[in-house]
């Protein structure tokens, strides 16, 4: 999708809600959905220095690379890390943020599918992702307690600008992803070469 039109799609979506007050989720799906194709670059804007120290060296590429109008998946790369994909779907109840982690053989990292579903519907521009069940306890028998109090954002904070972030009483993460133009896409993420199944 050539930029100009992920920029008209997006402006058209994003003043939507000005004129009708369709639904703010449906609103931020499209907004989305409208970038898909197109991988972008980031940054780490908000991190530790020492815990987060890997992906502030690293270049960061986020690739909108499978979509559907009930699910989109988005491989995120770090460097040549090339283990995750976030899934943003539509459920009953609004709107599901998973993180499928992978190892270099395609096979399930044992981290892997949590994340949450939102609890309001949110803006046209900000959906939050609390920590669902089974991450709870997934994240208890993996030994990683303090992630249990994890929510996620994702947010538009304006047209040019994807940001991904997560807050908990002890930690904040925060990556701004470069919507104004579009970068050379990485290679496969690991797993989807040959026969890629999710866990869904």
């Amino acid at each position: 999708m050539k930029l100009s039109a992920v920029a008209a799609a997006t402006g058209l979506v994003l003043s939507a809600c000005t004129s009708a007050d369709p639904d703010p989720q449906d609103v931020f799906f499209d907004t989305l959905l409208a970038h898909c194709g197109n991988s972008y670059a980031g940054a780490v804007t908000i991190g530790d220095e020492a815990l987060d120290a890997d992906w502030i060296a690293a270049d960061i590429v986020i690739e909108v690379k499978e979509c559907s109008d009930q699910r989109i998946r988005i491989p995120l790369h770090v460097g040549d890390d090339h283990s995750r994909t976030w899934i943003i779907s539509r459920t009953e109840n609004g709107l599901e943020l998973k993180h499928d982690h992978r190892e270099r053989d395609g096979s399930h990292d044992p981290m892997t599918m949590y994340g949450g579903e939102t609890f309001s519907p949110g803006t046209p521009y900000s959906q939050s992702f609390p920590a669902d069940e089974y991450s709870k306890q997934l994240f208890a028998e993996l030994g990683a307690t303090a992630s249990i109090g994890n929510t996620w954002w994702v947010k538009f904070p304006d047209q040019n600008t994807l940001r991904y972030r997560l807050v908990r009483d002890d930690r904040e993460f925060q990556v701004d992803v470069d919507l104004s133009q579009t970068v050379e896409t990485p290679p496969a993420p690991w797993g989807w070469e040959d026969n890629y199944q999710y866990r869904d």
